[in-house]
């Protein structure tokens, strides 16, 4: 189970390590990020821009400086990287012809729009008794998701194991934009039939968007609940905290694992043999076993 000495920062989605951007680019030796990627809040960053916009004063008078050289070295295709292909959110080559002042820069904007609407990638998995978990994503407790995302807001979801313990759902009630969701508080709820149920927030924070077409369309989330099922977007408050208590990785698919556990035994001793033998998950348990109530897994499994 997960170590509660273990101690990391936020890891962006689709972002390979925990460098700096500014230290991607070869401009700074050494500078990890502790901002979750949100360069607009960061003062490392502000610092930053002033430094360049004053090289760059230099280079218009033709003072020149070793910087574009450096540049030119570690990326060989171009001087300067955009600061999304540098931690991996859209691939190269891309050059940045802004001077990293990504405030005012259309294509990081229409990136942002992006987030706002989804995501494009799809992600790796990693299996645990048989489930998917989406790597790059930290996991709640109560089965919900969260992506931490550039710009600091988090996209946040069901797990595919609450999607296969409740099975595919009737309807889906998101907060609206606007809303404030409070982390191990109630947020998103569901309903199959005459059944309702609600999952917790993984993350505090207020609502900027809600995907409307799985709102409309809840099998979506039943048939792809890391991607196209994703549930809303979040403008986090104190993002670099809201991680903590949140499974991550090798430590997420230990959880899952004895998640199963807990499941099959209420199932029964036929079924812990199934998944030893490496069987697949039941795809629906609450309509393959009707005995086991609904209220009862949602006590147990989603903590309402």
């Amino acid at each position: 189970m997960r170590s509660q000495k273990q101690n990391h920062e936020v890891k962006g989605f689709q972002v390979v390590e925990d460098a700096c951007i500014w230290m991607k680019a070869g401009i700074v030796p050494f500078k990890m990020c502790d901002n979750v990627y949100d360069c607009r809040t960061c003062p490392f960053d502000k610092a930053m821009q002033k430094k360049m916009t004053a090289i760059r004063h230099l280079e218009s008078r033709g003072d020149g400086t070793a910087l574009a050289e450096k540049l030119r070295t570690i990326y060989k295709w171009h001087p300067r990287p955009c600061r999304h292909v540098l931690t991996g959110r859209v691939d190269g080559p891309r050059t940045c012809v802004l001077n990293y002042e990504c405030y005012h820069c259309e294509y990081d904007q229409m990136l942002d729009e992006e987030d706002l609407n989804g995501f494009s990638r799809k992600p790796a998995f990693s299996l645990a008794a048989g489930y998917r978990l989406a790597r790059g994503y930290y996991y709640h407790k109560g089965h919900t998701w969260a992506r931490f995302g550039h710009g600091g807001r988090v996209t946040v979801g069901f797990d595919e194991f609450l999607v296969k313990l409740f099975g595919i759902p009737s309807t889906i009630s998101i907060p609206p934009i606007g809303t404030g969701v409070k982390k191990d508080h109630a947020a998103v709820s569901f309903s199959r039939r005459d059944k309702s149920a609600t999952a917790l927030s993984p993350v505090t924070g207020t609502v900027l968007a809600v995907n409307t077409k799985a709102q409309a369309h809840p099998e979506i989330v039943h048939q792809d609940p890391y991607h196209d099922g994703w549930l809303c977007i979040l403008e986090p408050n104190m993002p670099k905290r809201n991680h903590k208590g949140l499974f991550y990785e090798k430590e997420s698919l230990e959880w899952t694992d004895g998640e199963s556990q807990r499941l099959l035994s209420m199932i029964g001793p036929e079924y812990m043999d199934l998944a030893a033998t490496g069987g697949e998950p039941i795809d629906d348990v609450y309509g393959s076993f009707p005995e086991i109530a609904w209220e009862t897994l949602a006590e147990k499994f989603l903590g309402t």
